[in-house]
Formats: structure tokens, sequence, C-alpha cells
């Protein structure tokens, strides 16, 4: 199953309906959007990382997909998406283990449709319990 193109089709006609429906709520949402994900202290990677992490807290399928691509087109790595989603293990438990694997599905999609790389084929640059440099 797709948990990352997949799912943004299926959102794309009813999001746009509603969008259509109440536009100055869009509008006022694009804006926050923007002002919370430009760069500043923290560059637009680590707020897309961050965003997915609290898609998954969330158990959003239409938020991962979102962030997952947002997070790939920021230039995040498959063990950087992965590290973020560790988190949520932390702060949210067992269903952060469901979503988690959903949110990093959807990312590797994503990140193989941009690399050209298959998802399955793709190296894990740091693997749990590695120090890097070792």
């Amino acid at each position: 199953m797709s948990y990352g193109k997949t799912v943004r089709e299926e959102l794309r006609l009813p999001g746009r309906e509603l969008r259509h429906a109440i536009p100055q709520v869009y509008a006022g949402y694009r804006q926050l959007h923007d002002a919370a994900m430009a760069p500043g202290a923290l560059d637009a990677k680590t707020k897309e990382l961050i965003a997915l992490a609290i898609a998954v807290s969330k158990e959003c399928d239409g938020c991962i997909s979102a962030h997952a691509h947002g997070a790939v087109a920021q230039g995040a790595s498959p063990a950087e998406a992965a590290e973020a989603i560790g988190v949520t293990f932390l702060m949210n438990g067992g269903p952060a283990t469901v979503y988690g694997a959903r949110a990093f599905a959807a990312f590797r999609e994503f990140h193989a449709e941009r690399t050209g790389q298959p998802a399955e084929h793709q190296p894990a640059e740091h693997r749990p319990g590695h120090q890097h440099g070792n």
C-alpha cells in the first residue's frame, strides 16, 4: 500500500472542494503554514522532520504524506526521517509504531521518486547502535 502518493491523491478532490467552500480559512492556514515553515533559527528540513514526527503522533495520514513529501523536498535522508519518527515512539507509544511505519513508507516512496532509487534499495546511512565515524 502507498502511504504517500495514494493518500495525497485520495485527498486532492475533497480538499479542493473544501478549499473552494472556505477560501478565507485556507488562505489564513496557508499564511500560518508559510510562516511556521520558513527557515529561521531552524532550517526548513528540520521543520519538515518535526512536522512529520508530529503527524505520526497525531495519527494523520494526510499530514504524514504532506510532510514526508516536504522532508524529501528539503533534502532529508531516510536515516534522518527514521530518527525523527523514532522520537514519536517515546512520545506516543504503541500507536506511533503503526503510524511511524506508515510515515517511513511514505518518506521512502517520495525519496525513491526523487533519487530514482527503489525504496527497498535505499541505503541506511545510520543504523541504531552505530556511532557516526566508527
